[in-house]
């Protein structure tokens, strides 16, 4: 479709569902449907993939969309361009460029001053010994003197303005780098549309909602919370937030966003299973859209062969004949007459080494590489490439490969009728007159997905995990509440997502075997139907900031214990004691008997739940018992975390002011035989 052809539509981003690194985009245009039926809806961004650009019509009008193809447009930007953070940064360069000069012409007069020394005339042998000017001497030091003081206080002036200069070049490189990449980078701007065909009866000056969907790299996001507690409240608020990072080419504004966790680049067509059927074998059908070659192709450029080679132009003498090009190849005899939906036989189809075989022809025809043909067709032949066949023996042909059996398995591009281009007599003899997919080459948009790709690099905030790595083998989408702005720019912005109700007790945990400190923690208890991914979260007790932690991944109806530092207003104190003796008919039997003395004083205006945490013995062999003289008890099935074997815990409420006393122990019993003679270490 030639540009500018079609009808002009705007058209506004409406929503964005953000995925673990790229997004897919909503747009919605509004208009009345033209005679022609072709609409060129502007506004898509540089750097979206072409192959997943979708179109549909919103409501049942019935208009719908039967072509959609992706465009760019390309016109001069006027003198109000908005450039001018680029235009500075270049005048700061010339700036500094032209203060550094100035610098290191003051450094050179000052090394030219310094070199002044005096010179005495020289001095012929028969001529005697000179009086020394010392006069002389000690004017041109001081004139070397004065005239350094004066050039050393212009040189500080000068790196004095080199430095600010510099700074102020760095500090603009910097905005420009951090800027919006929604603006035209050069003095030409370049658009992107997609070009649409509509039909349908009456379609025309009927007014229809378009609605666009498409992909684009250079996004990333990760989750981060913010938790709000009040002590002694059984519940808190939760409120989602996602840092979203996009360098996508356009500025999301007022946009509905949704958070993902899956891959955007997964694919996810179903495989499709041949039908196996027990009878007479039935012929392949043909592809839909192919094409038989026309009768009598080869010959359509015999006359152009025979012409003769055309002449060159090119620089010569005055008088000089023409310089003639070099014979063509013979053309390639005619093809015999073929089946519908065969190929041509492989000597109508010359391909250099590793191209692409071609097949078909006419107004759908389509281009199949070899590889793909054969390994589709078990049995099938190689590549009719050179260098893939063998040599031939010396005086004996080389066998011509029998062509494919069943017609040919075209590829997306090989049926995208609009991309196809007609092939002209300059072509090889079996690319003449055919229709061979172009694909477009648009450095201007690789560069632009390149430097979208620049996010994925950016650092993490603090406790941030990526999204793909703390959902496991789930996928999760959340839904932002209202509409948000995240502007192109490739840095860090905060979204808020949703409140989400959680359950929330606090409980203190302290383990005095290993350190004396009893620490607050936060148990909190997840019953929505939705995951928490890992991230960091900020705890607000009493309205004011406590800490930021680190959010484990919550799973619907999960329960995680989050840390909130140390309890100054608790104290814990343990003492032990050992007790070894005998025991048995012959005193065969060692008997280890240990005492644990645990003290907890609370000294909160508040009541308190502390759970103290011990850990027994355990053993694997039989004959060594382990007896336990205490009321501690195993933790529970479903505890917030893992605990290791032998793992016991006191749970003990404290009101304020309260202090109470633990008393525990345990007796290992061990036998002579398992005994170590002077190496029981009864620590």
């Amino acid at each position: 479709m030639a540009a500018g052809v079609g009808q002009r539509w705007g058209s506004d981003l409406d929503s964005v569902v953000v995925y673990a690194q790229g997004a897919l985009c909503r747009r919605v245009a509004r208009g009345i449907v033209p005679p022609d039926g072709r609409v060129r809806v502007t506004g898509l961004p540089r750097s979206l993939d072409p192959g997943s650009l979708r179109a549909g019509v919103v409501g049942s009008a019935g208009v719908r969309v039967t072509e959609a193809r992706v465009e760019v447009e390309a016109e001069p930007l006027g003198a109000d361009a908005p450039d001018a953070l680029r235009r500075e940064v270049e005048r700061l360069a010339e700036e500094h460029a032209a203060a550094r000069a100035r610098r290191d012409r003051q450094s050179g007069l000052i090394e030219e001053v310094r070199a002044l020394r005096p010179v005495p005339p020289p001095r012929r042998r028969d001529d005697p010994h000179r009086r020394t000017p010392v006069d002389a001497w000690l004017d041109l030091a001081d004139f070397v003197d004065e005239r350094l003081t004066r050039l050393h206080a212009r040189l500080v002036e000068l790196e004095e303005a080199l430095g600010l200069v510099g700074h102020e070049l760095a500090v603009a490189s910097d905005r420009l780098a951090r800027a919006s990449t929604d603006a035209p980078p050069a003095h030409v701007g370049t658009t992107v549309c997609a070009v649409l065909t509509l039909d349908g009866a009456g379609a025309s000056d009927t007014e229809v909602e378009l609605e666009l969907e498409y992909g684009v790299p250079g996004v990333v996001w990760v989750p981060a919370y913010r938790l709000t507690h009040r002590q002694g409240d059984g519940t808190g608020r939760l409120v989602l937030r996602a840092s979203v990072a996009q360098r996508t080419g356009e500025d999301w504004t007022g946009v509905r966003i949704a958070l993902a966790t899956a891959d955007l680049r997964r694919r996810t067509d179903l495989p499709k299973l041949r039908s196996v059927r027990i009878g007479r074998r039935q012929p392949d059908p043909a592809p839909s859209g192919w094409r038989e070659p026309p009768a009598g192709l080869a010959d359509l450029f015999a006359g152009y062969a025979t012409a003769g080679p055309r002449p060159v132009p090119v620089p010569a003498r005055a008088g000089a004949a023409p310089v003639q090009a070099p014979p063509p190849p013979a053309p390639a005899p005619p093809p015999p007459p073929q089946a519908y939906g065969g190929p041509p036989p492989p000597s109508a189809l010359p391909v250099p080494g590793g191209a692409p075989e071609f097949v078909g022809g006419g107004a759908q025809a389509f281009a199949q590489p070899a590889r793909a043909r054969s390994a589709a067709r078990p049995g099938g032949p190689r590549s009719v490439a050179a260098g893939a066949m063998a040599p031939a023996a010396p005086g004996m042909a080389a066998p011509r490969p029998a062509p494919p059996v069943g017609p040919p398995q075209p590829s997306g591009a090989e049926l995208d009728y609009a991309a196809l281009v007609l092939r002209g007599p300059e072509e090889p003899a079996g690319r003449r007159g055919r229709l061979f997919p172009n694909p477009p080459v648009d450095p201007v948009a690789a560069e632009h997905r390149r430097r979208a790709e620049t996010v994925a690099a950016l650092p993490l905030p603090g406790h941030a995990v990526r999204p793909r790595e703390s959902a496991g083998s789930f996928d999760h989408r959340f839904d932002a509440a209202a509409r948000a702005d995240v502007p192109s720019d490739g840095t860090w912005h905060t979204v808020t997502v949703t409140d989400i109700p959680v359950g929330l007790r606090t409980e203190y945990l302290c383990v005095p075997s290993v350190e004396q400190t009893v620490y607050a923690t936060l148990v909190l208890s997840n019953a929505t139907g939705q995951a928490l991914l890992a991230g960091p979260v900020e705890v607000i007790v009493d309205d004011e900031f406590l800490l930021t932690a680190a959010l484990p991944t919550l799973a619907p109806g999960g329960v995680r214990r989050v840390g909130l530092g140390a309890a100054e207003g608790i104290r814990v104190t343990r003492r032990t004691n050992l007790h070894e003796s005998t025991a048995g008919l012959r005193n065969n039997v060692t008997v280890l008997d240990h005492r644990v003395h645990v003290e907890v004083a609370n000294r909160l205006a508040g009541a308190v739940t502390v759970e103290v945490r011990e850990r027994v013995p355990v053993t694997s062999e039989a004959d060594v018992r382990i007896e336990e003289r205490a009321d501690w008890t195993p933790p529970e099935d479903g505890a917030p975390e893992h605990h290791a074997p032998g793992t016991r815990v006191w749970r003990v409420e404290l009101p304020a002011g309260g202090t109470t006393a633990l008393e525990g122990g345990y007796e290992i019993r061990i036998p002579a035989g398992k005994a170590l003679v002077d190496g029981n270490r009864r620590s």
